[in-house]
């Protein structure tokens, strides 16, 4: 198959997202049967139907949400390499993408990747940082869409190397007046008589809790799913379910709600985190430097 042009990709996901190649056009300044003849051209291409022509529109075949998929995906791809050598060109001597948990961008990888780049010696790296769920970072990191993953080292990251980063403690945060409010220490399975705030189904905290309960014989009850810490805080804090959540992320908002943080008294709950990447030795040297600095025990960010 000749290689696919990434105008004509271009086009082909206007007009799925507009629904009509006139109105393609329009976006891209170029005449409808510009567009139709390329269209054409890319399902000869392929050898299979890509759109279906309706009265008001077109809309894609199955072949056609298959193509769609993988040309935002190749056109994100090539939107990337025009930002980074763009960054080269304007001075730039280093590009790192770092793909990173909920838990290492709310605790402290911000931080260190800020002071990195304090360095005088590093003021020429451009350090790039995306949220994933845990399963996203390795994928991410295996098939080249980062250089970097910062995740909970307990994720299945197959042939990737990896280094150690920081820790964290999982603790239960429970709204003020609740039933176990008084309690110095819990186990996971006394919060399961409570509903919990939860996070999505795919992140590492909420597969390792769906598997605990899971040995436990009990159901782990979701009142509310949210996609960060700091929106789980804010639903124990309006009384609806308690949640687990890292000790380190709590320390701010329950000294100024009034929530209450009792320790997990779990094996698991110390968690340590680590920073992976396919090969150390294909590392460029930005990232080698930032692999070296994220590695080394930094003070605690106050």
């Amino acid at each position: 198959m000749r290689d696919l042009d990434l105008t004509t990709l271009r086009l082909f996901v206007s007009v799925c997202e507009t629904g009509n190649i006139a109105r393609a056009g329009e976006r891209a300044s170029i005449v409808g049967s510009a567009i139709s003849k390329r269209l054409a051209q890319l399902e000869d291409q392929l050898g299979t139907p890509l759109l279906v022509r309706k009265r008001h529109g077109v809309v894609p075949t199955s072949a056609g949400h298959t193509l769609l998929e993988h040309a935002r995906a190749m056109l994100d791809s090539a939107a990337r390499i025009e930002h980074d050598m763009q960054n080269y060109a304007g001075g730039a001597r280093g590009q790192v993408r770092i793909l990173a948990s909920v838990s290492a961008m709310t605790e402290s990888l911000a931080d260190d990747v800020a002071a990195f780049l304090r360095q005088p010696a590093h003021r020429d790296i451009q350090v790039d940082i995306e949220e994933r769920v845990s399963p996203e970072i390795v994928r991410g990191v295996r098939e080249g869409l980062a250089s970097l993953g910062v995740c909970w080292d307990a994720a299945e990251l197959g042939a990737l190397q990896s280094q150690p980063y920081r820790n964290d403690h999982l603790c239960i945060v429970v709204p003020p007046g609740h039933p176990l409010e008084g309690r110095k220490s819990l186990r996971f399975e006394q919060t399961l008589d409570y509903e919990h705030v939860s996070l999505p189904v795919n992140s590492a905290v909420q597969v390792m809790l769906q598997r605990q309960a899971a040995r436990l014989g009990r159901p782990l009850r979701h009142r509310v799913v949210v996609s960060n810490f700091e929106a789980a805080l804010r639903v124990v804090r309006a009384g609806l379910a308690i949640s687990l959540v890292p000790r380190e992320v709590t320390e701010l908002q329950t000294a100024a709600y009034g929530l209450r943080t009792i320790p997990l008294a779990e094996p698991w709950a110390q968690r340590r985190f680590i920073i992976c990447f396919r090969d150390a030795g294909s590392l460029s040297p930005a990232a080698q430097l930032l692999v070296e600095h994220l590695a080394t025990p930094q003070p605690s960010s106050p």
